[in-house]
Formats: structure tokens, C-alpha cells, sequence
């Protein structure tokens, strides 16, 4: 169990236009220029976009796994300890904040990909 943050960066690779903007002391992850995570290398941590109630109910139930982030509008955001999640619960969750963020069209052609 766990995953690296090489590995988390890998598996950005199997989604369409992401986008990696490193800044000092983080990565943004982001889909046609629109936020979708965060990687804080330093801290093997990643920030995620998901829906509120989606927010709650991880952090309620493995609260050793994630955290609130924050809240924005109709999203929360929740932050990911790379060290306690397998992959396949983690590139889910990916997917997720991405689909929640991409455009329709590109959400609607990678699903019909797949």
C-alpha cells in the first residue's frame, strides 16, 4: 500500500491535457489551464477537487488518510497522504477532480476511450 510521489506523477500521464505548474513549494495540476489538485512533494501530499459531500465522508471515514483542504463554492477539497492510499483508490479520485474540472467534451471522448 502507498504510492510515491513518482508514481503519482506517472499516473498523471493516463489523462488527457494535464498540465503540471510547479511553483515553489508545490506542483498544480491543472486541465486547460482550470485546477484540478495539488502536489506538495516536501510533505508526499496531494490536494484533490471533489464534491463537499464526497469531502466529508473520506475524511469521516479514514481520517488517517485525509484532510480537509478547503472548501470552495460547490467543492471541498481533500488532501491525500500518498503513503496510506493504494493506487487504484488514488487514480479514482483523480479522475474524479479531473472529470469535475475538464471540459464535457474532453471528460465525454476520454470515457468513450476507455
Amino acid at each position: 500500500m502507498g504510492v510515491t510521489v513518482d508514481e503519482f506523477i506517472e499516473m498523471l500521464g493516463e489523462l488527457p491535457e494535464v498540465e503540471q505548474s510547479p511553483s515553489d513549494s508545490w506542483i498544480a495540476l491543472k486541465v486547460r489551464g482550470k485546477g484540478f489538485g495539488y502536489l506538495w512533494d516536501r510533505t508526499e501530499t496531494v490536494g484533490l477537487k471533489a464534491t463537499i459531500e464526497e469531502q466529508m465522508a473520506l475524511v469521516a471515514e479514514r481520517p488517517e488518510v485525509f484532510e480537509v483542504q478547503f472548501t470552495a463554492g460547490r467543492f471541498g477539497w481533500v488532501v491525500v497522504h500518498l503513503a496510506r492510499i493504494d493506487r487504484e483508490e488514488l487514480f479514482e479520485l483523480v479522475t474524479e477532480a479531473w472529470c469535475l474540472t475538464a471540459p464535457k467534451s474532453l471528460v465525454d471522448a476520454h470515457e468513450a476511450g476507455r
